[in-house]
């Protein structure tokens, strides 16, 4: 019988670990399906290009798993349970439900927007980690007429890539940024003042340590009582997880993220493996990875081979995830490259300008090109999965 391997998700992680899987494992052992709401992949790290007017090359999953042994499923999910090891799931336009059964599952659900309980923000404001909601913010931020003005509230690395893009693409429109601490405050000295002279570049007004506490339609409202005008605010404060996990007996951290070990595994359910936003994991220093593509895509990396190693009776690889740098876009012809140590503290080294935005490019064309090619580089042989003894017989020999 076949070894079924259910991936929850096609976003980079949930694509990155199918692949995977599919390269690790010989196709008459196992399947392995996915089920995504959406036919294409997303590119969200470019999602702020998307909502400044620019097109993406369309990705058809459908095309990327072809050939692959990967079943894709277009559905949403509606439930799980994990004491059960089944997934209901329901496709599009129809009123049915069906239940999917798995033996392994890979969650990678993902995180959206999180208004952060701010009244006015779902009425009002305006996202871009989901792409209908950039889509929305496109068509808004079109029909601005010249001089208009536009709010991006969060200071971290959407809310400067949304900003600055906003700011290049449409020059004549009035963009705002709204931070709760110092402008790039965890950055280096040297990408701090790169970073000012940018957004000064760009005729971004910048308010700093500064909390909107109301969202209209026409203005925000901060924390010391101005009322800052927005015929278009941006959300961009932080990231709230998929919440299909609460409703289950999975053990949860914060946010509802699910715990997992070093080889991203649920410490409650073994059955059951975490990438993702969807998934808190310790990191470099004992302090825990942080919600982004750099943590996931490595994360989908070691929960796949940690299933294949398992499965196949090899040794379960354990590398320690660790970061680099974090790569800024500040428009398309401008970046901020600043390296990082290990558990992801800035230090003194950065790259900007036109270098710093062209290893931007690199680097989302490349993680791009991974998830769209998840078998490239193709074992010419797949290990066999080790069959295990189930029932009264593992029993059996487990007692002698």
């Amino acid at each position: 019988m076949q070894h079924r391997i259910v991936v929850l998700g096609a976003g980079y992680t949930g694509a990155v670990a199918a692949g995977r899987l599919a390269r690790r494992l010989h196709r008459e052992d196992v399947t392995i399906t996915v089920v995504n709401p959406e036919p294409d992949f997303v590119e969200r790290v470019r999602l702020h290009q998307v909502a400044a007017g620019q097109d993406l090359r369309p990705r058809p999953l459908g095309e990327m798993f072809a050939g692959t042994g990967v079943e894709l499923r277009l559905a949403k999910v509606t439930a799980l349970d994990v004491d059960r090891k089944t997934v209901t799931v329901a496709t599009a336009g129809s009123p049915e439900r069906e239940e999917l059964e798995y033996d392994t599952l890979v969650y990678a659900l993902g995180s959206g927007w999180d208004g952060g309980g701010v009244p006015g923000t779902a009425e009002h404001a305006h996202e871009v980690s989901s792409r209908p909601g950039a889509l929305r913010l496109r068509a808004r931020l079109a029909a601005l007429a010249a001089g208009r003005p536009v709010v991006v509230v969060g200071g971290g690395l959407t809310g400067l890539e949304a900003a600055t893009e906003i700011a290049e693409a449409r020059p004549d429109l009035d963009v705002a940024l709204v931070a709760r601490g110092a402008l790039g405050d965890w950055l280096s000295e040297k990408g701090r003042a790169h970073l000012r002279k940018v957004v000064d570049g760009l005729g971004i007004t910048v308010h700093e340590h500064t909390r909107v506490t109301a969202v209209e339609a026409d203005a925000v409202t901060t924390d010391d009582g101005r009322t800052v005008p927005a015929e278009a605010t941006v959300w961009t404060t932080g990231f709230a997880v998929h919440p299909i996990a609460q409703a289950t007996t999975l053990e949860l951290a914060d946010r509802g993220r699910i715990v997992a070990d070093a080889t991203m595994r649920s410490v409650s359910h073994p059955d059951v493996y975490a990438v993702g936003d969807a998934a808190t994991a310790t990191g470099p220093g004992g302090r825990p990875l942080r919600m982004s593509c750099a943590s996931g895509v490595p994360m989908a990396w070691q929960a796949a081979d940690a299933i294949a190693a398992r499965l196949t009776g090899t040794k379960v690889p354990r590398v320690s995830i660790r970061y680099f740098q974090q790569c800024v876009s500040l428009g398309r012809g401008e970046g901020l490259i600043q390296f990082t140590t290990a558990d992801d503290r800035a230090n003194d080294r950065v790259l900007t300008g036109r270098a710093a935005a062209r290893y931007k490019e690199l680097i989302c064309r490349g993680t791009a090109w991974g998830v769209a090619n998840p078998t490239a580089g193709m074992p010419s042989r797949r290990r066999r999965v080790v069959r295990r003894e189930t029932g009264s017989r593992a029993r059996a020999r487990a007692a002698v």
